[in-house]
């Protein structure tokens, strides 16, 4: 192929996925060229019908090989800006180089129209290989055509919330990925399944931040509302729910509704229930409101289970963060096993959020010392990660990355009063030597000048308070800037976590828990970011072991 130049492991932007090959080359009409090689060691595979989307190979499913190719594809028509302009040209194909052609017939399958564009090759097809190559490239020095298309830029993530309401409406904004590919053909097969025998099947997603879960979800509502079926996504999220609903209009925001509204649904009311944030499930759906004649003695998860015929479960354990939250695989696998429905479990493994570091996750889960890891030194990567010695440069560092394109917050642990408005404004609660600020607007309070709670993570003019964990959880910024409270401190060897110094009523009188519940928290405001995150602590000898940590 002369002087085509290959990228290997080429990572994709913001993800920790990696295409196998990438090659960069002249195309004959003179424009560049970019090839997706997806490569295959297979020998066989029997294809599973999921829309014929995935393949089980050695007891394993997985994605087909030419979904998984166009998603590639697609996901670099996202993000780089010269594919997108027209100026290079995306394509791609599949090499099971282990394989035979009799071998690989079984997945070529003519059930995938939408993707037949991009071929799977096999190890006695390399004259059709070469030749398909050859219809691509070029054999000219392609050096330079490499060098524009790694610096070509790159978009930032499309927001979630951003295209709600196109996904809401059946157009598609968003790009699946290998698991997340296989959660959601899983999903839209049982509820194939359900309709024709009449069954139940329980959908259970999990993954770490950043991973793709609302993604799905939200893929999930859009497709099939335009198939027709009876379908609802709930969470336990005020926040979460509220902004979902303001961003799609009125008819759609009756599709986003609340774990506790299903303690007198009909049995299989619904075709589809997607929970989201599942690990937010409560004991049950009671709360001081509930009138007694209303109270329910059903565990919440087993009301949500017996209101649809595939309920679909996304959520992350590590994100629980309140005591009375039980949302976890073995209390929704036991309600269903209660229910007599069958138990679907797919893991998502590659997450999308910190620039695709996969490695920031393992360090920050190494920082809190879960599953007995100790922390480690912080190696520098795609991902900002800086430690800052005051609050006032944790927010310069804040306003400096939101420059009207990017989004960028600043949390905190709830170790501050969170007063009443007072005279109308918000109290600066959040006091760190002289610097003041306040926490976002309490939930039901209106206050001029400042967004509601629910919708402070998504409003511009949320970037002057600072969020708590009940308002960020389940959102994303590009920018993210934590405070580390006085409620979890570095001494010597270990943490000391005391919740003497918790404003949080609830979780503070949660006993033995609250050392867990603390480190979930802190887990999930320091992986809200997409590209990076800057950490003060309010101690000194935990903000100098951080410095120790974090190089620069």
């Amino acid at each position: 192929m002369g002087d085509i130049e290959v990228l290997v492991e080429f990572q994709l932007p913001l993800s920790a996925k990696r295409i196998d090959a990438l090659l960069i080359g002249h195309r004959p009409d003179g424009r560049l060229g970019a090839l997706v090689v997806e490569n295959k060691q297979w020998t066989a595979g029997e294809i599973e019908d999921v829309e014929a989307r995935t393949v089980r190979v050695a007891g394993r499913l997985l994605t087909h090989p030419q979904q998984q190719v166009a998603g590639y594809v697609d996901y670099l028509r996202d993000f780089n800006a010269l594919v997108e302009r027209g100026d290079v040209v995306i394509d791609g194909c599949a090499f099971l180089h282990n394989a035979t052609s009799a071998q690989v017939a079984g997945i070529r399958s003519a059930a995938l129209p939408d993707v037949a564009q991009y071929p799977i090759f096999s190890a006695d097809d390399l004259g059709r290989f070469r030749g398909f190559l050859g219809e691509r490239f070029t054999d000219a020095p392609a050096g330079d055509a490499a060098d524009r298309f790694v610096a070509g830029p790159w978009r930032a993530s499309k927001k979630l919330l951003d295209h709600v309401e196109a996904q809401v409406h059946g157009q598609p904004a968003f790009t699946l990925l290998d698991e997340q590919r296989v959660a959601f053909d899983v999903a839209q097969q049982a509820v194939e399944d359900s309709r024709a025998g009449n069954t139940k099947t329980v959908v259970i997603v999990v993954g770490g931040p950043g991973t793709g879960k609302s993604v799905i979800a939200m893929e999930l509502v859009a497709v099939l509302a335009s198939q027709g079926r009876n379908i609802t996504h709930a969470t336990g999220s005020k926040s979460f729910t509220t902004t979902l609903r303001d961003r799609v209009d009125k008819k759609a925001a009756s599709v986003f509704r609340y774990f506790n509204n299903f303690a007198h649904a009909p049995a299989n009311e619904l075709d589809v229930l997607i929970a989201d944030e599942a690990h937010r499930i409560r004991i049950t759906s009671n709360h001081r409101f509930t009138r007694k004649d209303k109270r329910s003695t059903i565990p919440q998860v087993d009301e949500l289970i017996a209101a649809a015929r595939v309920p679909v479960f996304l959520l992350d354990e590590r994100q629980v963060v309140r005591p009375g939250e039980i949302g976890t695989v073995e209390a929704i696998t036991d309600a269903a096993m209660r229910a007599g429905a069958e138990v679907i479990r797919v893991d998502l493994n590659a997450q999308f959020r910190c620039a695709g570091s996969d490695a920031y996750i393992r360090w920050v889960d190494e920082l809190l010392e879960f599953d007995g890891t100790t922390p480690t030194a912080w190696v520098p990567d795609a991902f900002e990660l800086t430690a800052v010695d005051s609050p006032q440069e944790l927010e310069d560092w804040v306003h400096a990355r939101a420059d009207g394109t990017a989004t960028a917050r600043m949390t905190a642990g709830f170790c501050w009063p969170w007063s009443d408005p007072d005279g109308g404004l918000l109290v600066e609660d959040v006091v760190i030597g002289d610097w003041r600020r306040p926490w976002n607007a309490k939930p039901e309070i209106k206050v001029e000048g400042a967004p509601s709670a629910s919708l402070w993570a998504a409003d511009p003019r949320g970037i002057g308070q600072v969020g708590c964990i009940y308002t960020a959880q389940g959102f994303e910024f590009d920018c993210s800037g934590v405070i580390l409270g006085p409620d979890f401190v570095r001494r010597g060897d270990r943490w000391v976590i005391d919740p003497s110094f918790s404003h949080d009523s609830v979780v503070k009188r949660s006993g033995d828990a609250f050392d867990e519940l603390v480190r979930h928290t802190y887990k999930v405001l320091l992986t809200r970011g997409l590209a990076g995150c800057a950490i003060h602590s309010t101690d000194d000898e935990t903000l100098e072991f951080l410095h120790a940590l974090i190089p620069g």
